[in-house]
């Protein structure tokens, strides 16, 4: 099955597993979503994820999620940047989330990082994702 969205695809699984207290859940991989959970791991929203490669060109990654006391680390993760409408920012204008308690996910020329490296960097792009 060929989906639209897969970096949303990703975000909705870790989601539904963080609702229902899963200790890890597994997404297909690619490369843009290897680059998110590198930003994720950096930051200390999951505790790591592996790769499982199949053949055939099949890979999957295996998300360990992080609690806090029994609590999800994550308490929102969202899309921002859609297939059907992508949303573009300058160095300027990133958004801050949570008046900086959480990060934005930016996918730029030098990489996909965080909005705060973004910003030291004097970088802008496509803001994939707000988590907090």
């Amino acid at each position: 099955m060929q989906l639209s969205d897969p970096l949303g695809d990703m975000l909705t699984r870790i989601r539904n597993a963080l609702m229902r207290n899963k200790s890890s859940v597994s997404t297909p991989a690619s490369k843009l979503r290897a680059r998110v959970l590198d930003v994720l791991k950096e930051e200390g929203y999951i505790r790591g994820y592996t790769q499982t490669d199949f053949g055939n060109g099949k890979a999957e990654f295996e998300i360990e999620l992080k609690y806090y006391e029994g609590t999800p680390v994550i308490r929102e993760i969202a899309r921002v940047s859609k297939p059907g409408r992508r949303v573009y920012v300058s160095a300027k204008t990133i958004p801050q989330v949570a008046n900086g308690l959480g990060i934005t996910v930016l996918s730029t020329p030098k990489g996909v990082m965080a909005d705060h490296a973004a910003r030291e960097q004097n970088v802008g792009g496509e803001v994939l994702c707000k988590v907090f």
